[in-house]
């Protein structure tokens, strides 16, 4: 198929691009900034400049494609509110494929948002679901929970470099996934007719809650973490404080995705209705401890490499 993938660059997006290429459908990426999508060029992705607030762009890039794979969201350094990309820019993107004729769509939204309306990107994710619902299109819905990669800063970096690692809220059970696995749903989704116009959970093989993750990944450096919980008054004083500033109100609104991931209620599905109807098999899934096992394998490899080459030049330089 003649594929638009929407947030190529992004963590979730460049996988997604990878693994429809791999799949062979021809693939199209709508990008803000050509010169850092090149990668996805190498790829053998096409390129096109485009921005969701900018309804020309979007007939420009939907010109000829089937199908539209949206991993879009707004940036935490982007000024302003969530709403103008994630909701703003949803709308114009669904009225630019209205005109283009482009009925399939596969868009990621997260797990139990109607269930968090007070937090903004969750409100968003459900008003956009009900909107599709709504709608004529084809579409098919991912429902995510959080994604491993976003572990490594988090918890990984900390831990293996002595810092602190920064927590708040209730120790709540989340069920993370690697992007390459939700990759995996989002193109086979293309290629099953069954899941048009369902949603479906797409979460990883169990939930850890932060203090589970941070046992893993000592007992991956041999080192103890340094924890320092954030108090709830102080994260109310900084959501407080970043709200009054049009600057920093995507900060505000993304601190208020405490009250989800530190709620203490557990985020996690069943997902054996989702692999059979996507004909994907879960033992390919990513388990948590593995992925971090590997990063942790590879980066300690790479510090010993760079000792030994260290060790030799300081061994070139001695008078005897």
């Amino acid at each position: 198929m003649q594929v638009l993938v929407i947030g190529g660059t992004g963590t979730l997006g460049r996988q997604i691009a990878r693994r429809a290429i791999d799949a062979g459908h021809q693939v199209r990426c709508m990008v803000r900034s050509p010169r850092k999508a090149a990668f996805l060029q190498e790829w053998g992705c096409e390129l096109t400049r485009g921005d969701l607030l900018e309804p020309d762009s979007l007939d420009y890039a939907l010109e000829g494609q089937e199908a539209v794979i949206d991993a879009s969201t707004a940036r935490a350094t982007d000024p302003g509110s969530a709403y103008d990309t994630d909701w703003s820019g949803k709308q114009n993107l669904f009225a630019a494929c209205q005109r283009a004729g482009v009925k399939r769509l596969v868009f990621i939204s997260l797990l139990d948002a109607a269930k968090h309306r007070d937090v903004p990107l969750m409100d968003i994710k459900a008003c956009t679901e009900e909107w599709l619902a709504a709608s004529d299109f084809d579409y098919t819905i991912l429902q995510g929970a959080a994604f491993m990669q976003g572990l490594i800063s988090q918890f990984a970096i900390p831990v293996l470099e002595n810092q602190t690692v920064w927590v708040s809220g209730a120790p709540t059970p989340i069920a993370y996934m690697n992007t390459q696995d939700m990759a995996r749903f989002a193109v086979a989704a293309l290629d099953h007719p069954d899941t048009i116009r369902r949603s479906f959970p797409v979460v990883g093989p169990r939930a850890w809650t932060t203090g589970e993750i941070t046992q893993l990944c000592e007992r991956n450096t041999g080192k103890d973490a340094r924890i320092f919980r954030v108090p709830p008054a102080l994260l109310q004083l900084m959501k407080g404080f970043t709200s009054f500033f049009e600057a920093t109100l995507n900060i505000a609104e993304r601190l208020a995705f405490d009250a989800v991931t530190g709620s203490g209620k557990t985020l996690d599905a069943p997902m054996e209705a989702t692999y059979a109807t996507f004909g994907l098999d879960p033992a390919e899934t990513t388990k948590l401890e593995d992925y971090l096992k590997e990063y942790y394998d590879t980066i300690l490899k790479r510090l010993r490499e760079m000792e030994a080459d260290l060790d030799k030049d300081a061994k070139k330089k001695l008078p005897f």
